[in-house]
């Protein structure tokens, strides 16, 4: 009795192109490769996805989504300015371990250095983001527009130390965030 493997679903797909992208970079992005990590043939890459462009752009539209979705749910979370300024984390922590956690963001970012349709999704979050960050400060009457490239520079900066090290960085941003607020106090 032989035992068949289950079928691979374009999640398990994309997964395994999160987990390629963070430790080969985006020349690992190739059904074959990829296909060998899985354990089964290119031929089943071509049953998801039309061609490696296709994939690679619905992987760009999964982070896309998620990072989407965590900024709206950051958002109807509600909350004094202050609360949501603590909070966040959760407005750009867009992956879950199964897609690579907090090393998937920097392997989009330097995959956006190389390729212009992820660097403009890129830019897109960044705007959204940027905005939500500079309402939140503008309800704490913080009048330096500055301020929120500083706190947001240092999220990303941050999220790049944690995919090199594993080091959770929310107290660190905590305490920039505390020490921005005590100046707007002081």
């Amino acid at each position: 009795m032989t035992l068949s493997k289950p079928r691979l679903t374009t999640e398990d797909w994309i997964k395994a192109g999160f987990k390629a992208l963070i430790s080969g970079g985006p020349d690992a992005l190739k059904a074959e490769p990829l296909a060998r990590a899985l354990g089964t043939t290119k031929g089943s890459f071509y049953w998801h996805f039309k061609d490696v462009p296709d994939f690679r752009f619905q992987m760009l539209n999964h982070w896309l989504d998620h990072a989407m979705s965590a900024l709206q749910r950051a958002i109807d979370a509600g909350g004094t300015p202050t609360e949501r300024l603590f909070r966040l984390k959760d407005a750009t922590t867009a992956e879950t371990d199964a897609f690579g956690g907090a090393a998937t963001e920097p392997a989009i970012r330097a995959w956006s250095l190389s390729d212009p349709v992820v660097a403009k999704g890129v830019e897109e979050i960044d705007k959204r983001r940027m905005a939500y960050l500079e309402h939140i400060l503008g309800a704490l009457d913080f009048t330096n527009p500055q301020f929120a490239r500083i706190i947001y520079g240092a999220h990303i900066g941050m999220g790049e130390l944690s995919a090199v090290d594993g080091t959770d960085n929310t107290d660190a941003l905590s305490t920039l965030m505390a020490a921005i607020l005590a100046l707007q106090d002081a």
